[in-house]
């Protein structure tokens, strides 16, 4: 009788034993998650609030692209959810009462008019209910100095309110991202022209929060880091004593007749270039107002137009210390290309109007200097 010895007997039944472990072995688990990150760098989520510096959108809902006849009050080519998706994290936009309805519009409702708040609000917690580890800002110009309330009807009508940051101190301490995403709220509000109401603790006065370099800027060589608002904080020393967050407003106008100002769009390259040496650019300016001279510490937010250019966030990865680091991030062409069907995809853009012809014959009708703020 031939023995076969065990090991050519394994041998021979090895492939049917691998074939049939195949059949009913489950899928290898998949690699690890990848690090965890807050505002699009896993750098940020221990770092506090006031420790980073927010670039945003100023005049966020106002477009230059095909659903404004390409306007030229337009601040910017893309609308506000493609800018939070490219990694801007902070919304500035005027509001106005028109209609007996809060809208947001540009200077006044016939000069470029971008819809209900309301819209533009749902938009903004569609946003956040799909990207659960991002905090952001909105900052509102209450225009017309209307009441809390009003506003915080909105809020809880388009399920925003459910995001809303309430501080538990007055200015000094804030929380890490990771704290205020591990609690779910992650929007900061801040409103201009609003008396708080402890029945809607989120929404915060904005100047008892913040304050703000100079506007108005026409020239390159007009940026400073001096305190424009308010008034009532004294110098910049002061305010950031005081605990006030500082605010870089970094954009151009550019006169046309009469006093009639536009957004520079011809100079934005430069504008919101990230050099740290050419007068005028978006890094020099807040590389000055950083420095030890001037404020001591970065500016914790930075208002700029047609953001996508430069692009701005670059200046703010320098400032946070994350280049390199930053995930999820949507990449925008230059220029803008959005159109109708990307502005109305958020209601950013809905009922939106305005371009030079119109522009110039309301500002000659009503005989007064438009600036948007």
């Amino acid at each position: 009788m031939v023995r076969l010895s065990p090991l050519p007997l394994a041998a021979l039944l090895l492939p049917s034993l691998i074939a049939a472990q195949s059949t009913i072995l489950p899928s290898p688990p998949p690699p690890p998650p990848s690090e965890t990150a807050c505002n699009n760098s896993p750098d940020l989520c221990s770092r506090s609030y006031s420790n980073i510096t927010h670039i945003g959108a100023h005049n966020s809902a106002f477009l230059r692209d095909a659903s404004t006849g390409n306007s030229i009050a337009g601040n910017q080519y893309y609308n506000a959810t493609l800018a939070l998706s490219s990694g801007l994290r902070l919304l500035q936009a005027q509001v106005h009462l028109h209609d007996n309805t809060l809208k947001l519009c540009h200077t006044l409702c016939d000069l470029l008019d971008a819809g209900p708040l309301e819209t533009f609000l749902s938009s903004m917690a569609s946003w956040l209910s799909l990207n659960p580890n991002e905090v952001i800002t909105l900052l509102l110009v209450n225009s017309d100095s209307q009441p809390i309330t009003s506003f915080a009807s909105l809020f809880e009508s388009s399920s925003l309110s459910q995001y809303g940051f309430i501080p538990t101190n007055t200015t000094t301490i804030w929380p890490t991202l990771s704290e205020m995403i591990s609690l779910n709220h992650r929007l900061v509000t801040f409103i201009t022209n609003i008396t708080p109401s402890p029945s809607s603790p989120y929404l915060l006065a904005e100047f008892s929060y913040i304050f703000e370099t100079p506007f108005n800027n026409t020239s390159p060589s007009s940026f400073t880091c001096t305190l424009d608002r308010p008034l009532s904080a004294g110098a910049a020393s002061a305010a950031l004593s005081s605990g006030l967050l500082p605010l870089l407003n970094h954009f151009l106008y550019v006169d046309l007749s009469s006093g009639i100002q536009i957004p520079n769009v011809d100079s934005i390259d430069s504008t919101n270039s990230p050099d740290l040496v050419t007068t005028g650019s978006l890094g020099r300016h807040a590389e000055l107002c950083s420095g030890q001279d001037q404020w001591g510490t970065k500016p914790v937010f930075v208002l700029v137009d047609f953001f996508n250019r430069g692009p701005a966030t670059e200046t703010g990865d320098r400032l946070n210390g994350i280049q390199g680091k930053t995930v999820g991030r949507t990449t925008l062409p230059a220029e803008g290309s959005g159109g109708a069907a990307v502005g109305a995809a958020t209601g950013d853009a809905a009922g939106a109007r305005g371009n030079l012809k119109a522009f110039g014959a309301l500002v000659g009708f009503l005989g007064v200097a438009l600036v948007v703020l």
